[in-house]
């Protein structure tokens, strides 16, 4: 008849729950994979608005060139996207909108696109340039139409 004693302190050791050393050793455990992990997982998720980035800039060109070839310009001013999507007044051969979801798309972090036409670094076209996530233009960090890689 002893059985059921230990039964009973096996049960009472069960509803302790975990000691405050076995606590502190999975938030030390839990602590290392986060640091190890985070940093990795942020640069694939820097590289992956960067290239939704650039592809986004690609549609804007795609269209571009297509108002271009029906209008025989491109759109003018620093609001020129929305020619894309909205009839232009003074536009003879508009045959928009030239975006698919009839909305000027933004950047991966959320901010429209700059556009200017004509443009600085590009006099007979345009530029169009995302400012990334610190907002400043003419930073280092900005994706612009006229870089190489674009």
């Amino acid at each position: 008849m002893n059985y059921p004693k230990r039964d009973h302190q096996l049960h009472h050791r069960a509803d302790r729950g975990f000691t405050l050393v076995e606590m502190l050793l999975v938030l030390v455990i839990l602590s290392t994979l986060a640091a190890v992990i985070y940093p990795n997982m942020a640069k694939h998720g820097l590289r992956a608005r960067i290239t939704a980035t650039k592809t986004q800039m690609q549609v804007l060109r795609t269209a571009l060139s297509q108002f271009e070839m029906d209008n025989d310009h491109y759109p003018q001013g620093r609001n020129g996207l929305l020619e894309l999507v909205q009839r232009p007044r003074d536009a003879k051969n508009w045959r928009g909108p030239y975006l698919e979801k009839k909305v000027v798309p933004k950047d991966a972090w959320g901010r429209d696109f700059i556009y200017e036409s004509p443009g600085k670094h590009s006099p007979e076209s345009y530029d169009i340039v995302s400012l990334r996530p610190d907002g400043v233009e003419a930073s280092e960090d900005d994706i612009a139409s006229w870089q190489p890689d674009n």
